[in-house]
């Protein structure tokens, strides 16, 4: 039953997150491609990095999306 508990409560958690977190992929996907390209394939942490370095830049719907993630 343990094991159950400590396999299926990280799998609902991930799910529920699921629909924020491509909103935020989805309102960030342009700016990404625009002001890190070289970086899109060196993985999320590097990406998000590259958009606080153009945060001045970003479209107000990125920006508020780092924003309301504590970025």
């Amino acid at each position: 039953m343990t094991r159950f508990l400590f396999a299926v409560v990280p799998l609902v958690l991930l799910t529920s997150a699921a629909p924020a977190q491509q909103q935020g992929r989805d309102a960030c996907s342009r700016d990404a491609s625009r002001f890190c390209r070289a970086h899109l394939s060196e993985g999320d942490q590097v990406v998000l990095a590259c958009l606080k370095e153009h945060r001045s830049r970003l479209s107000k719907a990125c920006q508020q999306t780092l924003a309301d993630h504590g970025q």
